[in-house]
């Protein structure tokens, strides 16, 4: 199973230094891939959690990140469809993917908060069919020579649609979601699910099971599809037997980690952004530098 790392998203220790840092120990240590998160607005309440409240861009910070590195893959977990239109996005993807050597890896998802839905001018209803029609319009622009999409949602006149992206046919698309019916899409429509981080190893292991059963009736390889997971760890030097998942000491993350593995998992990326001790706003950023690299030692490929 790969193992990546988040990069700094949130918080007091989303700072250039920080994130070049960690970008670069993460691909020293062997770790697969670097991740990112899209979240636009934070509530007035902050009833959405100390990591939503003060987030960078996930696509810009990627870039920047690219060009400090030169093996780590890049991706981004999940952008919110209904935020974006696909020609604009198709851009910007394909020339991350090209100025990073076709490192990309694309999460996509309905989202869920009505606050930035309406911040973008997009109604909340037919998420599911939109979602289809900007997958099937991302499809077009990147593998046909001259595009012509017709959809319901969303249209592009006979154009052209140029440079391509680095990878062929286009970078892997990885759907985000917990419905029915997304676990289904994901199977029939793209190259890998991603599970919810507040999801339990045994609601991750029964979405495996409608995302392979879905790619199978639709004629597809399941043993082809990708399944990644979020970990959003929070390292504590004490142990403490009333700690839920992924909050402990090293040897309590690693053994967290081995059971979420063990539900069919592909891929695992440690996220210290959802600690309110690192990811907040107010989080005293003096030691994080030192809290993050015992993490990345601690937690890095052939650990655990």
């Amino acid at each position: 199973m790969r193992i990546g790392f988040a990069v700094p998203m949130s918080g007091s220790w989303a700072t250039p230094d920080i994130a070049v840092h960690v970008a670069r120990s993460a691909e020293q240590l062997g770790y697969d891939s670097l991740w990112t998160y899209q979240r636009v607005l934070g509530t007035a309440d902050d009833s959405w959690g100390e990591a939503n409240r003060s987030v960078h861009d996930p696509l810009v910070t990627l870039s920047f990140l690219a060009a400090h590195t030169t093996r780590i893959r890049l991706g981004v977990a999940v952008l919110i469809m209904p935020l974006h239109t696909p020609a604009v996005l198709a851009k910007q993807l394909t020339t991350l993917d090209l100025l990073s050597g076709g490192r990309l890896d694309v999460g996509l998802g309905n989202g869920w908060a009505a606050e930035e839905y309406a911040a973008a001018g997009v109604p909340t209803t037919d998420l599911g069919r939109r979602a289809e029609d900007f997958l099937a319009c991302l499809r077009a622009l990147w593998t046909e020579k001259t595009v012509e999409h017709d959809g319901p949602f969303y249209r592009v006149p006979p154009s052209r649609f140029d440079p391509k992206p680095a990878q062929f046919p286009h970078p892997p698309l990885l759907l985000g979601g917990s419905a029915s019916a997304a676990l289904r899409r994901a199977g029939r429509l793209c190259d890998g699910w991603i599970a919810s981080s507040k999801a339990t190893p045994t609601a991750i292991r029964d979405a495996i099971a409608v995302v392979r059963n879905s790619a199978e009736r639709a004629g597809r390889d399941p043993a082809a599809l990708r399944f990644v997971c979020r970990a959003p760890v929070r390292l504590r030097s004490r142990p403490d037997t009333d700690q839920p998942l992924l909050t402990g000491t090293a040897d309590k993350l690693r053994a967290d980690l081995a059971v979420l593995a063990g539900t069919g998992l592909t891929e695992i990326f440690v996220d210290p952004n959802f600690d309110p001790e690192i990811g907040s706003p107010d989080a005293s950023a003096d030691d994080v530098t030192s809290r993050v690299d015992l993490l990345l030692r601690e937690l890095a490929p052939g650990h655990w």
